[in-house]
Parts: structure tokens; sequence; C-alpha cells
């Protein structure tokens, strides 16, 4: 049973040895309202290729992991009933029932480490949940990153989550993490969390990768870029939404995977939109740097 599919494009690329960026493809189906979702996917499209890169979004058509997404695949995704959010626990059963699917973290990393992509460009990474005591919710996305030998761009862990749990959970599973030019590691919706990190610049991250290709060692690389400025979010506002959120979340018992959609749906109410132009605004910024990295690891190589 073949069940990854790699697009022509995809393909000529590795032939050519052009720098491919993965993408995620849950912004498309449970993100965002249409058509910004669609716009949204494609315009991402098109800030890879001006930085010289090749976009991969991957999700699953028809009972297919798909690798390299059409305008047509990107319409499906952005507009049909039921598709599925698909993390690694469900990829087997989604493959199997043939529906199609929509990639979270951990099943976009999982597939583009199959396909032999190195860079992965995302909104912020899944991770150690705040009520974990009690809940004992911990994301795939952390035990995935471990398995997947690639680099993971993102505005860093979901604000919504124990972040500094998660990073030593990161730091447990061997992946390490950097911050793009700065010291500060970033909140998601914030330029700063608090907490330091070693900093990297583009070309020390593409010469790490390097390095990392003669080594036996499959974890992943992480690399945290802050918001842009312009559309960050004042932290100490944000931190009272975050708790604001997580209270209403609590006196409604919502639990398990429903948890996350919910504190975004009401953080999105709650900061008048803020949230969202921000989550726009440094997926965008992740894969303009993400393209950068690749196509420095490419042409330096």
């Amino acid at each position: 049973m073949k069940t990854l599919h790699v697009s022509n494009e995809i393909r000529e690329a590795f032939i050519e040895q052009k720098p491919i960026v993965a993408l995620e493809s849950t912004i498309i189906s449970h993100g965002l309202p249409y058509p910004d979702n669609k716009e949204v996917a494609l315009r991402i499209h098109d800030i890879v290729r001006e930085e010289g890169a090749v976009p991969a979004t991957i999700a699953i058509i028809d009972g297919q992991l798909k690798v390299g997404l059409d305008e047509e695949d990107i319409e499906r995704l952005a507009t049909e009933e039921g598709v599925v959010k698909t993390s690694i626990r469900d990829l087997p059963g989604v493959l199997t029932k043939r529906q199609t699917g929509s990639t979270t973290v951990a099943t976009t990393s999982y597939a583009a480490s199959q396909a032999g992509i190195r860079f992965f460009a995302t909104g912020g990474i899944g991770g150690v949940h705040r009520d974990f005591p009690n809940s004992m919710d911990v994301s795939n996305d952390l035990n995935t990153l471990a398995k997947s030998n690639i680099c993971v761009v993102s505005a860093g862990i979901k604000s919504i989550l124990d972040v500094p749990n998660t990073l030593e959970m990161f730091e447990t599973l061997g992946v390490p993490v950097y911050g793009y030019e700065t010291t500060r590691y970033p909140g998601f919706y914030t330029t700063d969390s608090g907490i330091t990190v070693e900093t990297i610049s583009k070309e020390e991250a593409a010469s790490l990768m390097r390095t990392k290709d003669h080594l036996t060692l499959d974890q992943s690389v992480h690399i945290a870029v802050p918001v842009p400025e312009e559309e960050a979010i004042d932290p100490d506002w944000m931190h009272s939404i975050i708790l604001e959120a997580l209270q209403e979340a609590n006196n409604q018992h919502v639990t398990g995977k429903d948890i996350t959609p919910f504190l975004l749906k009401t953080i999105h109410e709650k900061t008048n939109g803020q949230s969202v132009k921000a989550n726009i605004a440094l997926i965008k910024n992740n894969a303009k740097i993400a393209a950068q990295i690749a196509n420095n690891y490419y042409n330096n190589y």
C-alpha cells in the first residue's frame, strides 16, 4: 500500500537539488475562515518561492499522504466539510479510511522526514499543557520532533502551553533549541517569553544542519523566530487573556483534543482579532526565514 505521494514539482526539486520547505496544513482546514485560509496558504507558497525555495505543503488527500499540494488541493482543504485534523496517532486510521485530513506539526514533521525534506516552517509548536499534573496532556509534536531529522522554524511553543516545561522536555529528548538572531525565546504572540536561549543566524543554522548530516542523530533542530514587531502583542495583556481563556475552559469542562481550538477561539475573541493577525504575520515570517536557511544550506553545501 503506497501511502506517501510526492508531487512532480517536489520530485524535480530533489533531482535538481533545490531547497524545499515543508508546510503544515492545519492552518488551512482549522486555523482560518474561508477565503482567508486559502489566500494565506497561497501567499506562504509565494513567499517561499520569492526566497528561492520550493514550498511543499503536506496533507492527506483521499487516503494518500501528499507532499506538495497544488491549488486544487488547497481549495479542498479550505472549503470541504469533515477534513480530519490529523496527528500521528490518527494517521493510520485516516489513511486506512481513505479520508482527507490536514496535518499537524507532528504529522508534517514525520512526512517531511520520510520524504527527505530537511526544513519545515510552521506557526507554533505543541508541548506540555499547563494542567499537566491533572491532564497528563503532552503534544505528539515533541516525541515526533525527537525522531524527525529536520530543522523546524516556528515562533516558539504556543503560549497557551507550559513553555518552560516544554523546553525542559525538548532538552530531555535531545532536541536543540535556538533563537533566530535573539537571545530571548519568543512567546509566539510576543517577542519574548522571558526565557534565555542561545542565538543563531541563518548561516549558522544552515551550517549546523550540514554538520548534522555527518552525525547519526535523528532528532530535529528547533529554531524560534520572534513574531514581527509590528504585529507583536503586549506580553502582560496576552498573559492575562490566556489565563482568562484557561479559566473559561476549566469552567466549561473542555478537555482533550477540544481544548486547543477552544482556547485559540476564545483568545481571538478577547483580542478582537489581534491574535489571528499576529498568527498570520508570524507564519509568513517563519516561512521566509525557513526558505532563507534552506537556500543557504543547499547553495553552500
